[in-house]
Formats: structure tokens, C-alpha cells, sequence
């Protein structure tokens, strides 16, 4: 089993940056890739980022060039870096995980985190 704790999400001005992590714990367990995903209300949840153990990362169109995702592979964490933070942004993000785990591979969601972009 892996848990997944998320922080940083939080109330910013359009044009603002904010900073989300997410740690994964739990025992014997190899993660296989990790992401940020986040919904809007009214909307279906959305992919944002995902970054793959081969150091590959995609995005969403709408955050190209002002979202950057990244992992620290020892501390098992990936984190979201949002510039250019727009009122479209607000959503509660979601941090996923694939992971390797008592013989198989499962899907792993963290609590989710509100972002909330002022105009």
C-alpha cells in the first residue's frame, strides 16, 4: 500500500506562483510514474503533468511553459511548480502515483489540494 501526501496548494493572485509536493510512503513498494492531475468544479478530472521514471515529462497544453513538474527519486516526491497562475488554474490538484506493490502495479491518489486563483 502507498500513501500519498500532498501540500502547498492555497489562495494566489492571477499572475502568482505556488509550489505543490507530494511524498509517497508506505512499505516495499518501486513507483513506476507519477502525476499531478487536478478538477475543476462542473469539470472532469484532468491530467496536468506527469513526469515517467525515464526522466520524460508531458503537460497539458494550457500549462506548457508555466507548470513544471519534477521528482526527487530518494525521497520519493514529485512536485509542481505553477507560474503564471490564472483564475482557469483554480481546481483541487491531485497527486497519482502508479506503483509496484505487494506483486502488482496500482493506481495511487493523494487527497487533493485546493488551488485558488483570484483575478
Amino acid at each position: 500500500q502507498v500513501q500519498l501526501v500532498e501540500s502547498g496548494g492555497g489562495l494566489v493572485q492571477a499572475g502568482g506562483s505556488l509550489r505543490l509536493s507530494c511524498a509517497a510512503s508506505g512499505n516495499s513498494f518501486l513507483i513506476n510514474f507519477m502525476a499531478w492531475y487536478r478538477q475543476a468544479p462542473g469539470k472532469q478530472r484532468e491530467l496536468v503533468a506527469k513526469a515517467a521514471n525515464s526522466g520524460r515529462v508531458t503537460y497539458e497544453d494550457s500549462v506548457k511553459g508555466r507548470f513544471t513538474i519534477s521528482r526527487d527519486n530518494a525521497k520519493n516526491t514529485v512536485y509542481l511548480q505553477m507560474n503564471g497562475l490564472t483564475p482557469e488554474d483554480t481546481a483541487v490538484y491531485y497527486c497519482y502515483c502508479n506503483a509496484y506493490s505487494m506483486g502488482a502495479s496500482r493506481d495511487y491518489w493523494g487527497q487533493g489540494t485546493q488551488v485558488t486563483v483570484s483575478s
